[in-house]
């Protein structure tokens, strides 16, 4: 539906304007909606008067709950009808029957449908009220505009022309959709149908308007502009009528003006609608900003509740190990009580039977002859039922307790926490720029502030060299340092936080530097860490890079003593373009070239040679060449790099002699 059209809509009917008269309250009415909705009220009594025009609707819905008034109660005696409501929901007075000996036009009232005010009409009835000639011609226009559009809006293909138009619906139908699709009956019923512009009903085109007259002088032509009473005159009204003292203008310069202030209007207005359309927009995009956020959020909400219950899960089968464990345990005691409580009893009864046999026998030297030797492994098996013996070595009962009740709690009351702006990430320490020269170290690294608190400064935090505890070496706004005064041949464990406003943030990954012995290269120790967390196993390989820069010219070779070589690590080393994905094992891109482990183990000295001469890369092992040249045609700028994992620690020696031992 054309924006505009709302406007054009009368507030009774529901249709466009017909025939348009201007109330004294500034809105419009057709002349025959107007007829409709006049009342008559008593005799010397004053029209029904609404309160304002920005009365509350709960005043105005206590009148629609009364059908009558007392005189007492409202002053206006039971004259007020019910009301009723237009077809586009706006609450009208339906006419009253009027009195048998009641004057055509005296004692009548209007009440505007929009803002409720009344007001009485005089002897002309509603021809006292002006026509709205500008509206009226803006619906023409809009009506003619449209005709061009009447075609049926429900055809399948070759829509033909439209024969009706629903008001309720806006759409256009041909006689055959109208019957399939738009039928008189049941709900739609009420929907009126009307013929459409350029169709049965064609709107006449326009013609030359005649200039406006004077509602008192009919013969006179507005030329002058009332600014009391805010209306168009005629001469003879400022000649005889009411206007006479008035304060009156002409009518183009008051024309000019008004233009000129609805011009300068609809810029603010303008702007407003700028402004609520680019509001809108930004709605719209955060509607897909929500739908999207939201399934991220649920996705990551059930990664985490399946890490907790795979968590829980992994802890039942341990629990369940134990419980198992003891149950075995249990009853391999009792089994072999039983076993050994059998086979004794058993000897014990057969001795006994023996002995009783014995006694029956009337053999006096017989038995004296046997008799000490029974009596003393009588006295013997009974030495062996000692006290312990017929009790259980274990119980029934598992002393075992788990105490869940604290966990259940924590669980049940496991919910979102309101969060506000966070503390700094992680610093990540930037390997390629950190090194070591004599007995100084330099470490660079980098973070990414959070939105709305920015980083306030970096604390870099050094141990004694020993392994003993870290103290603070650096505090400050600057992410490179160069910390000086440290002991030759020595190894010190490096990491660095952030904090800002909110608080301080977490530390970074441990970094080794391992300084010269005074004679030596410069060396680099690193020892990747990982940080467990419910979202990342712990083990998960974290893959780091290592880099220096070399020049384009020359023989560079350097080696990588393996100091710790855990489960088969699957460490990398070779050479790579500085912008080779650091995320993936070193080699797996067209950037980087690498030997993965073959011989390697710890205490084991991987060599690698760069030669920019004959553009080839070779490995070596412990000063022995690893196989033939491993990659040929080599041009452009290299750094050297490794890929590691938490199973491997290694030292970096650069600036050394090529191996002898290097086959042409």
């Amino acid at each position: 539906m054309d924006t505009m059209e709302e406007e054009l809509k009368c507030p009774v009917c529901g249709s466009l304007f017909r025939e348009p008269i201007l109330l004294p309250c500034s809105h419009n009415v057709c002349l025959a909606c107007a007829r409709n909705i006049t009342v008559q009220t008593p005799e010397g009594e004053p029209p029904v008067q609404s309160r304002a025009s920005g009365s509350s609707d709960y005043d105005y819905l206590d009148m629609d709950k009364m059908s009558l008034y007392s005189e007492t109660d409202s002053g206006y005696g039971s004259y007020t009808p019910c009301q009723i409501k237009s077809p586009n929901g706006v609450r009208v007075f339906p006419p009253a029957a009027p009195h048998p000996h009641a004057h055509p036009h005296r004692h009548c009232s209007l009440t505007c449908p929009l803002c409720h005010r009344s007001v009485s009409l005089d002897e002309r009835g509603l021809r006292g009220f002006p026509r709205n000639r500008l509206l009226e011609a803006i619906v023409s226009r809009y009506q003619q505009n449209r005709a061009a559009a009447a075609a049926c809006q429900l055809c399948d293909r070759n829509p033909v022309d439209a024969t009706v138009m629903c008001e309720q619906c806006d759409v256009y139908y041909c006689s055959a959709c109208q019957q399939r699709c738009h039928p008189s009956r049941g709900p739609l019923a009420k929907h009126r149908l009307v013929a459409p512009p350029g169709g049965g009903g064609q709107v006449p085109p326009a013609t030359a308007r005649k200039p406006a007259t004077c509602l008192d002088h009919e013969a006179e032509n507005f030329s002058m502009y009332c600014c009391s009473c805010r209306a168009p005159v005629c001469m003879k009204c400022l000649e005889e009528g009411r206007h006479a003292k008035h304060d009156v203008k002409t009518l183009p310069m008051m024309w000019k003006q008004h233009k000129c202030q609805l011009s300068q209007a609809l810029n603010g207005i303008s702007d407003k609608a700028k402004d609520a359309k680019e509001f809108l927009v930004q709605l719209k995009n955060m509607l897909q900003q929500i739908q999207e956020n939201g399934v991220e959020f649920e996705a990551c909400l059930v990664a985490q509740c399946d890490a907790l219950i795979e968590a829980l899960t992994r802890q039942k089968a341990k629990l369940l190990t134990k419980v198992t464990k003891e149950k075995e345990y249990k009853l391999k005691v009792v089994r072999d009580q039983i076993t050994h409580c059998t086979m004794k009893l058993r000897q014990t009864t057969g001795m006994m039977e023996f002995c009783l046999e014995v006694l029956k026998e009337n053999d006096p030297s017989g038995f004296l002859q046997i008799s000490d030797a029974l009596i003393k492994r009588v006295t013997s098996s009974q030495d062996q039922w000692v006290k312990g013996a017929l009790e259980p070595k274990v119980g029934p009962d598992f002393d075992l307790t788990l105490t869940t009740d604290s966990l259940l709690q924590t669980i049940l009351q496991l919910d979102f926490s309101e969060s506000g702006p966070p503390v700094p990430a992680a610093p990540l320490l930037q390997l390629e720029k950190c090194c070591t020269r004599n007995n100084s170290a330099t470490l660079a690294w980098r973070v990414t502030a959070p939105s709305g608190s920015p980083i306030e400064g970096y604390i870099l935090e050094l141990d004694d060299g020993n392994g003993g505890q870290y103290r603070e070496v650096y505090v400050g706004k600057e992410t490179v340092c160069t910390v000086d005064g440290l002991h030759f041949n020595s190894s010190y464990n490096a990491r660095v936080k952030a904090y800002n406003a909110i608080g301080v943030g977490p530390y970074s990954k441990t970094v080794v530097l391992k300084t010269s012995d005074g004679t030596s290269p410069r060396q680099l120790t690193i020892q990747p860490s990982i940080h467990p967390s419910i979202n990342q196993s712990l083990n998960q390989s974290i893959n780091q890079s290592i880099s220096q820069s070399i020049n384009q010219s020359g023989v560079h070779y350097w080696e990588v003593s393996i100091d710790r070589y855990d489960n088969h690590p699957d460490p990398a080393f070779g050479v790579a373009r500085i912008n080779t994905m650091k995320d993936m094992m070193l080699g797996k891109d067209d950037k980087a070239w690498a030997m993965a482990e073959g011989g390697i183990a710890k205490g084991a000295t991987v060599g690698v040679l760069l030669d920019l001469i004959k553009h080839t890369l070779t490995f070596f092992i412990n000063k022995e060449q690893h196989g033939p040249t491993a990659f040929e045609s080599l041009d452009g700028v290299f750094v050297p790099a490794v890929s590691l994992n938490r199973n491997v620690q290694v030292t970096l020696l650069t600036g050394l002699e090529v191996p002898k031992s290097l086959k042409q």
